[in-house]
């Protein structure tokens, strides 16, 4: 997931079922398609091998990015995409028993959940506007 934080809107995010680095490319991949490519972005992520990959670590470079990792043992760094995280996982995911939602049906859910976050849900410190419309106003 690529969140961005000016107005914590989740700009792309892809669901794979590995960890691998073709799961972290192409979701950076994706955020740089939406957004028009844009130069000189810092993009932050923690220090998993998937992130400090040579293949992750040179298309930041090839895309003008600016990469920033987290402090080792700093869980304050990604404290923003993890509580986005546990809210999806909480609030789509509490009530199913273990493994009794299909690959289909986990991925319908996630679809709906970041629409709804991006589209409807209003948080406080946007001054009770979804991203989507928060991010409009200043643009």
């Amino acid at each position: 997931t690529i969140m961005d934080l000016f107005n914590n809107q989740i700009v792309a995010y892809k669901l794979y079922t590995h960890q691998q680095i073709p799961l972290v490319i192409d979701t950076l991949n994706e955020a740089l398609e939406k957004r028009g490519n844009p130069k000189g972005v810092i993009i932050h992520s923690d220090q998993g091998s998937v992130y400090s990959s040579y293949a992750y670590q040179n298309r930041i470079k090839e895309k003008n990015l600016v990469g920033s990792m987290s402090r080792r043992g700093n869980c304050w760094d990604n404290a923003v995409i993890e509580s986005f995280h546990s809210n999806l996982k909480s609030e789509e995911f509490q009530f199913v028993k273990f493994h009794s939602l299909s690959l289909e049906e986990v991925k319908e859910r996630v679809d709906q959940f970041m629409s709804y976050y991006n589209e409807e849900r209003i948080q406080e410190k946007l001054g009770y506007h979804t991203p989507i419309e928060f991010g409009d106003m200043a643009a």
